[in-house]
């Protein structure tokens, strides 16, 4: 089936000294060329993601995706009316953008599917919008609806963005209708990350969660955020469940070779240990069989002991980096609930 656009064309000829233009002219045009022609393109693979009116997960594959402005910052998304998401997206008041790197091709496949089991497949969080955001993306972009415009048989959702996020790993790319390799995806001198890692000293019955880093050394669990119920989603592992009343910040220090900071929490598990933990290469030391020598950096070495010190004392405190060694402030008293506290009689 074939649709049709209009060209118009002037002649030179001239009556009373007015230009004349021509009879209208309509061209047929090939969908399918059209597409394959459109597929020409190198494009990046997204995952766009809202909450649906019932207040469930929705998402599907969409690779027309573009940056529109820094200042406000905008960009936007193509979608298909045809699509099975598309009443969702249609009325949502917000949605995520999640770049998708190249290991994670089948998760293309997956919401370019009909599958109603997408979300099963992938670790989620909700970080300013609720709508979901892909733990393990190549990067992210959580935005409020900015505007919605009406374009053929798609609809292009411009969204304004809250909260966004990177990595370092290589994107999936897409053309001509597969899935291509980008050879140098970080160039020199690219930041390597945006924002700080924020990482947990938990503790145990037993210990001191650490995590193993895949190159012998020992590392503190990270996470992209807290969650409300004081869920805790390792990255790359297992849900955790803290003492909410006790998670509370301990370091925020800046590393070396541009690299991105730290922000650290010290807080206690709630429960015992999953058994798939293990398998994660989560492992619980006590505190007085850390082995330090296996902790890569000296940042992180130097929180490990001062926590210990400071858990053996039974006095916390607050260290804040800087450029003649930093800043601590100590903790009296035990933590407290804001409202708790704001409600003390001066």
């Amino acid at each position: 089936m074939c649709c049709s656009t209009r060209y118009l064309s002037l002649t030179s000829q001239r009556q009373g000294g007015m230009l004349k233009m021509q009879t209208v002219e309509e061209i047929a045009i090939d969908p399918k060329a059209l597409r394959q022609a459109f597929g020409t393109f190198v494009t990046g693979v997204t995952v766009v993601t809202t909450i649906d009116k019932q207040g469930r997960p929705r998402g599907m594959t969409v690779n027309s995706f573009t940056s529109v402005s820094l200042d406000p910052p905008l960009l936007l998304v193509c979608i298909g009316k045809s699509a099975q998401s598309y009443p969702a997206f249609a009325s949502a008041d917000s949605f995520a953008v999640n770049i998708l790197h190249e290991g994670q091709a089948e998760i293309s496949r997956v919401f370019a599917s009909k599958s109603q089991q997408k979300f099963s497949s992938v670790s989620c969080d909700k970080v300013h919008t609720g709508a979901p955001v892909l733990s393990d993306s190549l990067a992210w972009f959580d935005c409020s609806l900015h505007s919605r415009v009406e374009a053929g048989d798609h609809i292009i959702l411009i969204g304004h963005v809250q909260a966004f996020g990177t990595s370092t790993a290589a994107p999936l790319g897409f053309c001509r209708g597969s899935y291509v390799r980008v050879d140098d995806p970080l160039p020199s001198g690219w930041p390597k990350a945006h924002g700080m890692i924020v990482s947990y000293l938990i503790e145990t019955e037993q210990g001191l969660l650490l995590r193993e880093d895949g190159k012998g050394g020992l590392v503190l669990p990270s996470a992209r955020r807290r969650r409300p119920e004081a869920q805790l989603h390792i990255e790359g592992s297992t849900n955790l469940q803290l003492y909410p009343e006790t998670t509370f910040l301990y370091s925020i220090f800046d590393m070396a070779d541009n690299d991105p900071g730290q922000v650290v929490y010290r807080a206690r598990l709630a429960e015992e240990l999953p058994p798939e933990a293990h398998s994660d290469g989560l492992r619980v030391f006590g505190f007085d069989d850390i082995p330090y020598d296996a902790i890569p950096t000296s940042e992180l070495r130097s929180v490990l002991r001062r926590y210990v010190r400071e858990r053996r004392d039974g006095r916390f405190s607050i260290y804040v980096d800087s450029d003649d060694g930093g800043r601590v402030a100590l903790i009296d008293g035990d933590l407290r609930e804001w409202a708790q506290h704001q409600n003390t009689p001066l």
